[in-house]
């Protein structure tokens, strides 16, 4: 069958190997080949500025913002607006030909910087010239893409602390040069995975500046409690990770009657001090991204979409969906705002007023704010559990969640882990384990939670801090274990920034990129020690050894199933109803853990099972 398309740049992509005839994230063909196309003239105006600063001449932060929001726009899930793209495209070929008038010298430039259309009948023709696969070479081809993809990530970080006025030249001036470097056909392999690791190097570098942006911003984030059941007010859900967003809707709903839930990635916007100053930030609505299409639905108030993470709506919903800054979809409103622009969100909050609250979908409350200023004010108590023994191990388990059952290996590698294991995660990866109650150690949570992915830059900060406590030459000698969920491109860069950290054994699942070339793959695997995932029992005897499955005092552990619970003791059904649980002649039901049907009815497992237990 002929290729309609060809994308491979997340982990979803079908078969492995790459979209064809649609996306599995739901983008159409015509959608994906204009992102082609707006990738090819970015690497186009790219080589122009690249050329200009090498004679001396500056290009303007609006320049940089231009190539940086185009490639926060290509990312998976960021926007399916075909219009919106294309207009993109015709504003990056009027910029670049203003850019190469003031070149002196044009000589050499790469076809892309020098192609200009404004005919968009004839965008489709182009596009079919420039995707994926017209690189020849599979090696030089899966080089370019993972920097690409590296630069998709950059691009991320970039965007969300230029919405917060803070800029970094040199990271924008890289970013330029790596992406006009992925036209150079005289690179080679060797040259290119050094591109590559220095890709990495700039990702630190715009993780930091981000960090410095969010923080100068809005502090360092702290411990802090966030309720998951919903208030009695008409709310407005905002989703995505674009933290400047979420403060203008706090500001423009205050004394509206008008409440404010966060989703998903947005959930570490309740960390901050002085976002979470706002009385009408009521709480945290749903779980990964993934799940919306349920979750939006039972909302029922308007939600605003501020970056990527789009599922494809329902027509149900389709109405009370908006987006923002690099998102997009047919027939949504999409609220305009440049950089240092106050964005009107009046009709958002309107349409609020006249929705009926959110319909509950789970109580109770998680807890995280663990970015690593908060965690180097525990240092003292960390360091100390890790020398008594108390604390084994960190395990890193950050990234991205996703709708493959694969992915279920990670709620399963949790609740396996050893009880002086302790998870450092930041991302949606998270929503996998975040509501098991897997308790805490001499007070100290067995998860902490650094925020969205975009706070990854905390974990690697935190992993630099231990390496220096403990006195080590070597990050890989920490107690330190690094089992990452990735979905998108932004994990790339965390990917390719802990590489250059010297970072090694990262274990990446629930699949390896369908990108990577077998020689590409063989590469990182020889120097670096990146390897897939196993089953869970296998990577837990590799992590730690072979581990004894401890069990609770008494008769009862969180692991157990409810049917096992009924065979042990008919009368603990008693304790089960009055729980909330009254399906248990149910198969499915019986089939369920300790641990499961406390988190489903909103109470702590121990106590659960501390009421099994005086059963006898």
């Amino acid at each position: 069958m002929e290729n309609k398309m060809f994308c491979y740049q997340c982990q979803e992509t079908a078969g492995n190997t790459g979209c064809t005839q649609v996306g599995v994230c739901g983008k159409k063909p015509e959608v994906a080949n204009m992102q082609d196309l707006l990738i090819y003239v970015s690497r186009g105006i790219s080589a122009v500025t690249t050329r200009l600063r090498a004679e001396g001449k500056e290009v303007s932060k609006e320049v940089n913002h231009l190539v940086t929001l185009n490639l926060f726009i290509t990312i998976t899930n960021a926007n399916f607006d075909n219009d919106a793209i294309i207009a993109r495209i015709k504003k990056t070929l009027e910029v670049k030909k203003e850019l190469l008038n003031e070149l002196s010298n044009k000589d050499n430039l790469p076809p892309a910087a020098l192609w200009e259309s404004f005919d968009e009948s004839e965008y489709p023709t182009k596009a079919a010239t420039v995707g994926i696969l017209t690189t020849k070479d599979e090696d030089i081809r899966s080089l370019r893409e993972l920097i690409t993809y590296g630069l998709k990530g950059l691009s991320a970080y970039s965007k969300h602390a230029n919405a917060l006025l803070q800029d970094d030249g040199e990271v924008d001036a890289f970013l330029q040069r790596a992406l006009a470097a992925t036209l150079d056909d005289s690179l080679s392999v060797d040259d290119l995975v050094a591109l590559t690791l220095e890709t990495g190097k700039y990702g630190v570098n715009g993780m930091a500046l981000l960090d410095k942006a969010n923080t100068t911003a809005y502090g360092n984030p702290e411990i802090t409690t966030v309720d998951i059941g919903v208030g009695k007010n008409p709310g407005i859900l905002i989703s995505g990770h674009d933290l400047r967003d979420l403060e203008m809707l706090l500001k423009q709903t205050q004394g509206t009657g008008v409440d404010v839930y966060t989703h998903s990635e947005m959930l570490a916007g309740q960390y901050y001090p002085e976002l979470k100053k706002y009385s009408n930030l009521k709480g945290n609505y749903g779980n990964a991204w993934w799940k919306q299409k349920e979750e939006f639905e039972s909302f029922n108030g308007p939600i605003l979409m501020t970056t990527n993470c789009i599922v494809p709506p329902k027509a149900s919903y389709i109405d009370r969906l908006y987006t923002t800054g690099s998102a997009g979809y047919p027939g949504c409103k999409h609220i305009p705002g440049d950089i240092g622009e106050e964005k009107d969100f009046s009709e958002i909050i309107e349409q609020a007023k006249k929705c009926a609250p959110p319909t509950e979908i789970e109580s109770g409350s998680i807890v995280g704010g663990f970015a690593h200023a908060q965690v180097f004010a525990l240092a003292d108590k960390v360091v100390d559990a890790v020398k008594s023994g108390a604390i084994s191990k960190f395990v890193v388990m950050a990234g991205c969640d996703g709708r493959s059952k694969a992915r279920n290996y990670y709620t399963d590698f949790a609740k396996a882990l050893p009880k002086d294991a302790v998870i450092l995660t930041a991302g949606c990866a998270k929503y996998k384990y975040n509501k098991l109650e897997l308790g805490d150690i001499g007070g100290i949570p067995r998860v902490l939670d650094a925020g969205q992915c975009n706070d990854s830059y905390s974990l690697a900060v935190i992993a630099l801090k231990l390496k220096e406590i403990f006195g080590l030459d070597d990050i890989n000698d920490l107690p330190l274990e690094f089992n990452i969920a990735w979905y998108e491109q932004k994990a790339v860069i965390v990917l390719l920034a802990l590489l250059y950290l010297g970072v090694k054994n990262i274990h990446l699942g629930p699949t390896l990129p369908g990108f990577l070339s077998p020689n590409v793959a063989k590469v990182l695997v020889e120097n670096f020690g990146i390897a897939g995932i196993g089953t869970v029992e296998d990577d837990i005897e590799l992590f730690f050894g072979k581990v004894e499955k401890e069990v609770a005092d008494g008769k009862y552990n969180p692991d157990m199933l409810i049917g096992e619970v009924l065979a042990e003791n008919p009368e603990a059904a008693s304790v089960l109803m009055d729980i909330g649980m009254h399906c248990l002649g149910c198969p499915s039901s019986q089939m369920e853990s300790l641990s499961e049907a406390a988190m489903v009815h909103g109470i702590n497992v121990n106590e659960l099972i501390d009421r099994l237990n005086m059963l006898g």
